[in-house]
């Protein structure tokens, strides 16, 4: 697709960053275009890959989940890696898993109700896993920032 966005597009998205419930219409007013530039422009940055779909965002403390983690993940051979990720995703107290350069081969946060999920999660989950041959944890005390990307408009 030969797509570019402009800055028309980065408004858009810097709108919808801010409130994704937003209507169109309200957007397309500010923007002072039609509603149905709105919803193209839309479908096009989806198919694109640069939206990704809106996503409901729940507080894990509001629900129990109180326990927040970060784990250095050390594999015995690099080769284990996309082994290793299709066992992890199906752990669901992980909620982001990177492949990183440094020290770990993996980084993973997890959110558990408390220490002791946490550490049944460490030891009958992620440690047991194939390839794994040790870990890291790095407990949370509090998420200072979490934000998307700024769009320059």
């Amino acid at each position: 697709m030969n797509y570019e966005i402009d800055k028309l597009d980065r408004q858009i998205l810097s709108l919808l960053m801010q409130n994704v419930n937003r209507a169109y219409t309200d957007i397309a007013k500010e923007l002072g275009v039609s509603g149905g530039t709105i919803h193209v422009r839309l479908k096009k940055l989806n198919e694109m890959g640069i939206v990704q779909g809106a996503q409901l965002l729940v507080s894990p403390s509001a629900i129990g989940y109180d326990v927040c983690a970060f784990i250095g993940v050390f594999l015995e051979k690099g080769s284990e890696y996309k082994d290793a990720v299709t066992k992890m995703r199906e752990i669901p107290e992980i909620v982001e898993l990177h492949y990183t350069t440094g020290s770990y081969s993996m980084f993973v946060k997890i959110i558990c109700r408390d220490t002791k999920h946490l550490r049944e999660v460490l030891n009958e989950k992620i440690q047991v896993i194939d390839g794994v041959q040790r870990t890291e944890t790095f407990i949370s005390l509090e998420e200072s920032i979490s934000r998307q990307i700024s769009i320059e408009v």
